[in-house]
């Protein structure tokens, strides 16, 4: 873990101090960089060591704030569309890694929430945090021969979130080169979520809820969750003890067992969404447990709930019948806000072709047939993702396009697929996989009518 913090900036003006002075650190690496070109550096090592110096110095300044801001941090590192690598690495340690709050200030929240300090109410607890993410830390007590993993939420994250979000929109708007139309619903999108996320006895309620409709799933595991010594701050649940799943990739598991924790992750996710269009996600490495061969899902403070009329537009077009037809095809486009009525024919030009190769290279995992398994080991398509995401980013007349596009709901599912795929990247794993029922009926019937 890392150092711990004393306090967080709590007050509208100290958390804007805060941003500012991140701001001017930018400037400063800004600055550096020309001169570096001035004097005749290479312009692109320049560039590289300017965003691996901001990408440290705004992932510090996040980490302290915690909250909405962090969480933004979080959400971006999973989507390698937008911003270089240098801020997905650094952003990523928001997962579980950030660093935690000190031992007083968890004690004035329990006994906010219970009147009591947590070594009242526990037989052990730890001073120290044993992870630390966006909204909260957990910390390991035990009691009457159980142990628990607590979570306890940072003070003052829901009370500052929205004045967080308004004062980091300027900041990512230049730091990343992003228009508002194209941040805006993210940051939308992230209130929203991050709202429900610091309602803990909602997280509670979901946890238990999505546990039990997902039960059923093999080597899928969930901890147990103690709805009667929880509170709206602090959330009590067993102990699982474990690799994270970035730590169980790097361990010299064999290939069955890798195959066996993806396939697990895979079919997770498969069913949250495309059975009951509400799933978790938060696909981090933090939030998933390898135990004994087993996977086990310890959070479910990020849940996303679809509608189904966009659930089925959204996977619609992966079905090559509705590609073939390009009236049918344009017309889900423009109903997704991924083509707009009022486009020109240039751009519909430039970005059609774009859509259809990123349509074509998301789904490809979903294309296998009967018994095939996708190799997500292989390297060249993992490789090939993140080459479309860099050439969409340089693509400057691209930028100045995408302005608005999309459905906000999407957000989480593209989020939710792009951690996916990356967790299952590094497990090197060979999975199962198919497309939607819905999509499998209708090329059965379009198979049967031309059989007809």
């Amino acid at each position: 873990m890392k150092e711990e913090q004393s306090s967080i900036p709590k007050h509208k003006i100290a958390r804007a101090a805060t941003i500012a002075g991140a701001g001017a650190k930018i400037g400063i690496n800004y600055l550096s960089r020309k001169g570096k070109e001035v004097l005749g550096r290479d312009a692109e090592q320049a560039k590289e060591d300017f965003h691996e110096q901001t990408a440290a110095d705004t992932y510090q300044v996040f980490s302290k704030l915690k909250g909405g801001p962090l969480k933004v941090a979080q959400m971006l590192s999973l989507d390698q569309n937008i911003m270089p690598p240098q801020y997905v690495d650094q952003f990523s340690k928001a997962q579980y890694s950030a660093p935690p709050l000190s031992y007083p200030l968890v004690v004035r929240t329990f006994k906010r929430e219970f009147q009591k300090g947590p070594k009242e109410l526990f037989e052990t607890f730890t001073d120290k945090a044993v992870a630390g993410a966006s909204i909260g830390q957990v910390h390991r007590a035990t009691k009457e021969g159980k142990t628990y993993a607590v979570k306890v939420q940072y003070p003052g994250v829901a009370e500052s979130l929205h004045n967080d979000l308004q004062m980091v929109k300027p900041f990512a708007l230049k730091l990343f080169n992003l228009d508002s139309e194209t941040l805006e619903p993210y940051l939308a999108e992230v209130e929203e979520r991050v709202t429900e996320e610091t309602d803990y006895r909602l997280e509670v309620q979901r946890s238990l809820d999505l546990a039990a409709k997902t039960a059923h799933l093999s080597n899928v595991n969930f901890p147990n969750y103690y709805p009667e010594q929880s509170g709206d701050k602090v959330i009590v649940m067993d102990w699982v003890e474990g690799l994270h799943l970035d730590q169980f990739a790097q361990t010299s598991a064999s290939q069955e067992q890798r195959d066996i924790i993806g396939q697990a992750l895979w079919d997770f996710y498969d069913f949250q969404i495309h059975e009951l269009n509400c799933f978790h996600a938060d696909p981090h490495a933090g939030n998933f447990i390898v135990k004994e061969g087993q996977l086990w899902v310890i959070d479910f403070g990020c849940v996303k709930q679809l509608q189904r009329q966009f659930y089925l537009d959204y996977f619609a077009i992966m079905d090559e019948g509705v590609r073939a037809s390009d009236e049918s095809f344009l017309a889900l486009l423009r109903g997704l806000n991924l083509l707009r009525t009022q486009d020109s024919e240039r751009e519909t030009n430039k970005i059609l072709p774009l859509i259809r190769e990123s349509i074509e290279l998301l789904s490809r995992p979903f294309q296998q047939r009967d018994e095939e398994f996708f190799d997500f080991g292989d390297t060249a398509y993992l490789a090939e993702i993140a080459a479309f995401g860099e050439r969409a980013r340089e693509d400057k007349e691209l930028q100045k396009m995408q302005g608005g596009r999309g459905n906000a709901e999407a957000l989480y599912l593209n989020r939710a697929y792009f951690g996916l795929y990356n967790l299952l990247g590094q497990l090197r794993a060979k999975v199962r996989t198919q497309m939607p029922a819905f999509i499998r009926e209708q090329e059965t019937q379009r198979v049967s009518e031309v059989s007809v």
